[in-house]
């Protein structure tokens, strides 16, 4: 039978389990706002009970583990929407950052500078002698050339910004990736004789794995899913093999991990690239497979893939409106200089270009097209002195001999451009041709009047033939070089007013001559403003007008804002919903846990109480011995 002593123990074992709760509960006081922790439950069970005769005795209680409350399928989702959360947010932050560049709405910004630039040419159309206007047109075409550099200078700053942000985030990933191995193997050498469960190391787990679906959009993987129903209905938790992975590729493979390489050693740009570096060693590109979390929405934002040739990216939100930005200030500077280039000088000296004698223009790169320019020469009281077409085809060269279809060739022919059986006063005579390259190695293309002519007064210019009424239906043969210019640059960071007019502004023409009162010049800059335009921008175009180009540009940015605006809001809702089911899963109640320790608290006493029954049965045995 049993004995009185087995009655104590009966009672210890109830004040032990009770105190287990007690200690439990505490410890989940304690941690109710430590970040990660899971509350945990002390699961008990009877003793294995005294086989005797009439029955069995009970034999007290005993713990069997201390488990977590906890629901990998609900984990799962709340991980899954920190990645969409974490991404939207940077999207919308940033987005709202770069439409900050763009106040076109409150009539301040590039499109009012542009509109003021315009009119100063309507204005100098109406006073072409007018020394005062000059300057003002220069000083306003000078504002708007430092708004465009500002504008790009500014946005790709921002670029800039993100791109050290995804090395800094690629080293937090390394540097969670080796600590969730070590706790993994923590964990195989805590659980590895399966007596207990260990939840802390657990809960930091889950930490890293949610940080690590936050930064990279990381998933985890487990093969086997266990029910703690003793616990709760819903709580689970799944064990055997473990993988953390990005699109496929196992960052974290139970105890051991892969690293991401993050480099920019061969990027002059300093544009990092990311890549998975294989067990061969082989570094497999990861840019255009990163698309989830904080890593994710820098890669979007920033460009993914950077292309080998500019070193530059091929894509992104960014990226995109700095193209924009460049053609839309490219097609600027070139449309105008391109017309200015009607206005007689007597020297044009082109941008530096990368051509050589034999390259076909219109195939080097050079936004050059198929047709056709005049070369005009005025004499001294602005009458035409000679004119002669220039063709330019599929095969045209810069350079060439007699007779071959070059630029060269067709400016030297001997051809009586006057008709006045004159082979002295000619084309060929009054320009001189060069195609220079200079001690640096730079080449550019150089048309000069005659000395000769130059001396009496003869000026020249490059007017396009126009296919149809629109300025950009000619070649573009003298805005792609350069010859004549009125804006210096090629870029959005570039543009700026040719620095010789800048010098001095009273050079500046309002006329194709130098007669006074000619504003031709000047006119159709002003109608230039009206023309639809090809704008390239990789491998697209645009058929616009500048400002519908700019529009466009602005548009763009303002409609990607609102849309991350309002991802964010619908992201964040859900988020909020997800995430009070999880708290209510698994984050600790204090409510809960102050009904739980009562609870221990009386059944610490109960047990209390059998120990001191037990004492006082001991005392009457004694007593009655006596």
């Amino acid at each position: 039978m049993a004995s009185i002593f087995n009655s104590l123990g009966i009672g210890y074992s109830g004040l032990n389990a009770a105190q287990v709760g007690i200690n439990t509960t505490g410890n989940n006081i304690a941690n109710a706002e430590t970040d990660g922790y899971t509350r945990q439950r002390v699961i008990q069970s009877s003793a294995t009970p005294l086989s005797l005769n009439p029955g069995n005795v009970g034999n007290g209680v005993e713990i069997q583990t201390i488990k977590r409350v906890f629901d990998n399928f609900v984990f799962d989702r709340y991980t899954d929407s920190y990645t969409k959360k974490e991404y939207v947010e940077l999207e919308k932050g940033t987005l709202e950052k770069l439409s900050t560049y763009f106040p076109e709405i409150d009539d301040v910004g590039i499109k009012s500078d542009l509109q003021e630039y315009y009119n100063m040419w309507q204005s100098f159309g109406d006073n072409p002698d007018n020394e005062s206007i000059k300057l003002a047109l220069v000083k306003q075409a000078d504002i708007l050339s430092q708004h465009i550099n500002y504008t790009q200078d500014q946005v790709k700053t921002l670029q800039l910004e993100l791109n050290d942000k995804i090395k800094v985030n690629v080293d937090e990933v390394n540097t969670l990736a080796k600590e969730l191995t070590q706790i993994n193997q923590a964990i195989d050498t805590a659980e590895s004789g399966d007596l207990y469960d260990a939840n802390d190391l657990r809960d930091k787990r889950n930490v890293i794995e949610r940080d690590l679906a936050r930064l990279i959009g990381a998933t985890t993987s487990r093969d086997q899913l266990t029910s703690n129903i003793q616990i709760d209905s819903s709580s689970n938790t799944k064990t055997g093999s473990y993988t953390v992975s990005i699109n496929g590729f196992n960052l974290v493979d139970g105890t051991s991990y892969h690293p991401i390489t993050v480099s920019n050693e061969k990027n002059a740009s300093g544009f990092y690239e990311i890549s998975f570096e294989r067990e061969d060693g082989v570094l497999v590109p990861l840019e255009e497979k990163l698309n989830g979390g904080k890593i994710g929405a820098l890669m979007t934002l920033r460009g993914g893939a950077i292309d080998t040739t500019s070193g530059v990216p091929k894509d992104g939100i960014l990226q995109n409106t700095i193209a924009q930005l460049d053609s839309f200030a490219a097609t600027l500077i070139e449309s105008t200089n391109n017309i200015y280039a009607s206005s007689a000088t007597t020297r044009m000296t082109s941008n530096t270009i990368e051509l050589n004698d034999t390259t076909p223009i219109t195939s080097s790169g050079l936004n050059v097209k198929e047709g056709s320019f005049n070369l005009i020469v005025y004499d001294i009281d602005g009458n035409v002195a000679g004119k002669r077409e220039i063709k330019i085809d599929f095969a045209t060269t810069m350079s060439g001999t007699t007779d071959t279809n070059s630029i060269e060739a067709q400016m030297n022919a001997q051809i009586d451009d006057n008709a006045d059986g004159n082979a002295n006063n000619d084309i060929d005579d009054m320009l001189n041709f060069n195609f220079a390259t200079y001690a640096s190695g730079d080449r550019a293309v150089e048309f000069t009047m005659d000395a000769a002519f130059e001396s009496k007064g003869y000026t020249f210019a490059i007017e396009d033939t126009l296919t149809d009424d629109s300025f950009d239906s000619g070649t573009n043969f003298a805005g792609a070089l350069g010859m004549h210019r009125f804006f210096d640059g090629d870029s959005a960071s570039s543009i700026d007013v040719n620095f010789s007019i800048k010098s001095d502004p009273t050079t500046l023409s309002g006329g194709k001559t130098s007669i006074s009162g000619d504003s031709s010049l000047a006119l159709n800059m002003v109608q230039q403003q009206f023309e639809n335009i090809e704008f390239k921008v990789g491998s697209s175009s645009v058929n616009t007008t500048i400002y519908g180009m700019f529009d466009i540009i602005a548009t763009e940015v303002g409609t990607a804002t609102n849309s991350a605006i309002l991802r964010n809001e619908t992201i964040a809702a859900q988020f909020n919903a997800i995430e009070i089911e999880y708290a209510s899963t698994s984050k600790v109640s204090i409510d809960e846990e102050m009904t739980n320790l009562i609870r221990y608290q009386t059944s610490y006493g109960a047990a209390a109480k059998i120990i001191t029954t037990i004492d006082q049965m001991m005392q009457t045995l004694l007593g009655i011995k006596q």
